[in-house]
């Protein structure tokens, strides 16, 4: 994950050179690409990168360790090429260049949500109250806001299928590559008094 994480830094780096655009060109999605949504999976936007690796920092290591470093790369990229196919068979009119990780980091968001609903996250409430919430209210509310999105915003510049095909595709991903023993929906976990 520190991999991806430097990656990204790599292009917010470029971003912020003010060489972005042209630095980010091969990496958008393209359906005549060689490799559809592998290279989409990086990153456009200064604030959309920010919010996905933060994403990616709180939930991605307790993903990875669910399912091994190579098992998670493989997963990441996987998740990825979802996202970016989900997007390209329902949006297909859609003039914008898909560029973003959020096909991959709303596939660690699902298999989160698969192997810990109920651990406890933190939140500012109305942006100032601290609360710790079950992960299966905040991050339910943010997957069921992808598909309201969808049907609410369809030419938004957001690519709200690329969020759910990457979901849809770590949710099932995680079925088959978590690793022996790690338990789905955090069975045998003891709550907290």
């Amino acid at each position: 994950m520190k991999k991806l994480l430097v990656a990204a830094a790599a292009v917010l780096t470029l971003a912020l050179a003010g060489t972005a655009a042209a630095a980010l060109e091969p990496f958008t999605f393209d359906p005549g690409n060689a490799c559809p949504g592998v290279t989409s999976t990086f990153n456009g936007g200064v604030l959309h990168l920010f919010s996905n690796m933060l994403f990616l920092w709180v939930f991605g290591d307790n993903i990875e360790d669910a399912l091994g470093h190579l098992k998670f790369l493989i997963f990441y990229l996987l998740c990825g090429v979802a996202g970016g196919l989900a997007h390209a068979a329902l949006m297909s009119s859609s003039q914008l260049p898909l560029i973003g990780a959020s096909g991959a980091v709303s596939g660690v968001i699902a298999a989160y949500l698969m192997l810990h609903p109920r651990v406890r996250v933190w939140v500012l409430a109305f942006r100032i109250l601290p609360l710790r919430v079950p992960a299966a209210w905040v991050l339910g509310f943010w997957v069921v806001s992808q598909f309201v999105m969808a049907v609410l915003a369809p030419t938004d510049e957001v690519a709200w299928w690329a969020h759910i095909g990457g979901m849809t595709a770590g949710a099932i991903l995680v079925l088959f590559m978590r690793r022996p023993g790690v338990m789905l929906f955090d069975r045998g976990l003891v709550a907290p008094p």
